[in-house]
């Protein structure tokens, strides 16, 4: 496991990344001994440090959750890491292309929590009876690590390669529909690049909250009311250009749409 310095160390090197929109090294192929538990150290410490900054926490995304993202990493649990206030667009939105790294989108659901959650024996009833609204939700990936060879230790490490959303469509009680049956046409410049069921996300998108939850309540900690929760992505990432105009339909659910320049 790393030492308290190294560990700081690491959480000031992405920040700086951020600023300079400059990737940095493999953490992995520097500290070949660092572990999950020191990955998720670092982005304690890089997470504070943008609160102490003034941003406001507004929600957790959570990665990892289909089978093929699992078995590509050789893991067999999802990660997760945190949203702020700054990093949620409104539909339609023109994004600034170079705030990111590596800018790919993933199609999720988000779900908007009426209630807090609170493990160790969370079930995805508990999160639909928490759960205010489920809405489309487009995640901008930034990825602050060089790509080639990275581990699940270099990702949990950078936020969970999360970036920013775009949230729109139209919001939906998690009642009113089959949850596990929402599906996804994205498009990139007008042409259909991925499409995905949301079932891909664990069988279910809530079970990745109740994951969440549950895993919260091992440091003594729960989801709180009005936190949004990135469910995890049920088509593979699309890269994305300066200048790509990005589309998803998501059928009764309505539909997303934003450009980057």
């Amino acid at each position: 496991m790393l030492e308290p310095s190294q560990i700081d160390a690491i959480a000031a090197e992405l920040a700086h990344a951020d600023q300079t929109r400059v990737p940095i090294p493999r953490i992995t192929a520097r500290y070949p001994e660092a572990t999950v538990e020191d990955s998720y150290a670092i982005q304690g410490v890089w997470r504070d440090q943008q609160i102490a900054a003034g941003r406001r926490l507004v929600g957790r995304k959570i990665g990892l959750t289909s089978k093929a993202m699992q078995a590509a990493t050789g893991i067999t649990e999802p990660d997760y890491g945190v949203m702020f206030d700054d990093t949620v667009y409104e539909n339609g939105a023109v994004i600034e292309f170079d705030r990111f790294l590596n800018v790919r989108i993933e199609v999720e659901l988000a779900f908007v929590l009426k209630d807090a959650l609170e493990g160790p024996h969370c079930t995805i009833f508990d999160v639909l009876r928490a759960t205010e609204y489920v809405t489309p939700a487009l995640e901008i990936l930034n990825s602050h690590i060089e790509l080639e060879g990275r581990t699940i230790v270099d990702t949990i490490s950078d936020n969970a390669a999360y970036g920013a959303m775009v949230i729109g469509g139209r919001p939906m009680r998690p009642h009113d529909l089959d949850l596990r049956w929402v599906s996804a046409l994205l498009y990139r410049n007008e042409s259909i690049e991925e499409t995905g069921v949301s079932a891909g996300v664990l069988n279910h998108p809530a079970t990745g909250v109740a994951w969440l939850a549950n895993k919260f309540a091992q440091h003594g900690a729960r989801l709180e009311a009005g936190e949004i929760i990135l469910a995890g992505s049920f088509t593979r990432p699309m890269w994305v250009s300066r200048g790509d105009s990005v589309v998803c339909d998501y059928g009764q659910m309505g539909t997303i749409s934003c450009r980057f320049v």
